[in-house]
């Protein structure tokens, strides 16, 4: 069904009024947007994750959402809900999952696209680039011992539970009474939405060419940015440094057996998983139709001859990074997919793109 826009938004506004609790009179969503952050308002200021979609997609309509975070905005003609869900995958999981139960929404059919910046690891990527995950890897979910104990033959504190050792053989599984160490996705899904984007030129400008410089010993952190497939870990902690980048890639290889590659770290990932794996059990969302696309506002191990806390120092001053361009190649690679999404409905509606029927 195609509304005109003021029939939409006539629509929106009684469904709203009315909390839209017969599925008869749900707010359609072909495609729910998920951003995770937000400096100041939706438009108009110094732009978070939120603002490009709000004004550049645009999504209109202002939708209140006093059970969650943020406020949600809509874009009537293209079914399109978008979301800031908070940072953290506390905060991640609580959003998604308010949204899901929400009354007014019909999102059992609906593909939910994650667009936010991260850390990339420079063996995989360069700032300004944006990867689309397979896997999203849990990397709170452990034991630790303090750096200053750990035994000498360790490569690392971190122990997987359920384990005495680091990388331990067999691997746990992935699911257990602690939680859940990794989430496969679609990967059909994520193929097809890589190859919609892959030739997206991402602009490359003076900022990126100085952050990427340094890295004299990475070939791949000093290309231009570009788009690839790349695995994602997520943790509350913000680390960085060389050690905490072997660990991630460790970490990320052992909870998947060997078939994933870590490439960006974020926090919210794996709670924007787990809550729509708990609402898929009550037929309100497709883990099926889930793709997280991660931009890269800075690398996660400093480059030679820099300490991680000269990075970590450098970071919070506001030094070099690629946040301005991380926030628009978000938008540029993740807005091809949600419109593809959204104007070819008659067929996404139905089947998944890149899955075989």
């Amino acid at each position: 069904m195609i509304l005109s826009r003021s029939v939409a938004a006539a629509f929106l506004a009684s469904c709203l009024a009315a909390g839209a609790a017969s599925a008869a009179d749900r707010i359609p969503v072909r495609v729910v947007v998920i951003t995770t952050f937000e400096i100041g308002n939706d438009a108009g200021d110094a732009p978070g994750e939120f603002q490009n979609w709000v004004e550049r997609f645009p999504l209109p309509q202002h939708v209140p959402f006093p059970q969650g975070y943020r406020d949600l905005r809509y874009n009537a003609d293209k079914q399109v809900l978008g979301i800031v869900t908070g940072e953290g995958g506390l905060h991640a999981a609580a959003s998604i999952m308010a949204l899901g139960l929400d009354p007014r929404f019909d999102l059992s059919h609906a593909y939910w696209v994650l667009a936010g910046i991260a850390g990339i690891d420079p063996a995989a990527g360069s700032v300004g680039s944006a990867a689309w995950a397979k896997y999203a890897v849990d990397g709170d979910l452990a034991y630790e011992i303090d750096a200053r104990e750990i035994p000498s033959d360790w490569s690392t504190g971190y122990v997987p539970l359920g384990r005495d050792a680091p990388y331990k053989r067999p691997a746990p599984a992935a699911s257990t009474i602690n939680g859940t160490s990794v989430y496969t996705l679609n990967a059909g899904l994520v193929d097809w939405a890589y190859a919609l984007t892959r030739s997206v030129t991402l602009p490359d400008d003076t900022n990126l060419q100085k952050v990427r410089a340094p890295y004299t010993d990475q070939p791949v952190a000093r290309k231009p940015p570009f788009v690839l497939e790349g695995d994602t870990l997520s943790a509350s902690t913000f680390w960085v440094g060389a050690r905490m980048n072997a660990w991630a890639e460790g970490w990320v290889k052992y909870w998947t057996n060997g078939a994933a590659t870590f490439a960006t770290t974020a926090e919210e990932d794996t709670g924007v998983m787990q809550a729509i794996t708990f609402l898929a059990q009550v037929h309100r969302a497709d883990p099926r139709r889930v793709l997280l696309l991660r931009t890269a506002s800075d690398y996660s191990v400093p480059p030679p001859g820099e300490t991680a806390a000269q990075l970590l120092a450098s970071d919070n001053d506001g030094g070099l990074s690629g946040f301005t361009e991380s926030l628009n190649a978000a938008y540029l690679v993740g807005s091809k997919v949600v419109n593809e999404l959204s104007r070819g409905w008659s067929r996404y509606d139905a089947t998944i793109p890149g899955v075989p029927q």
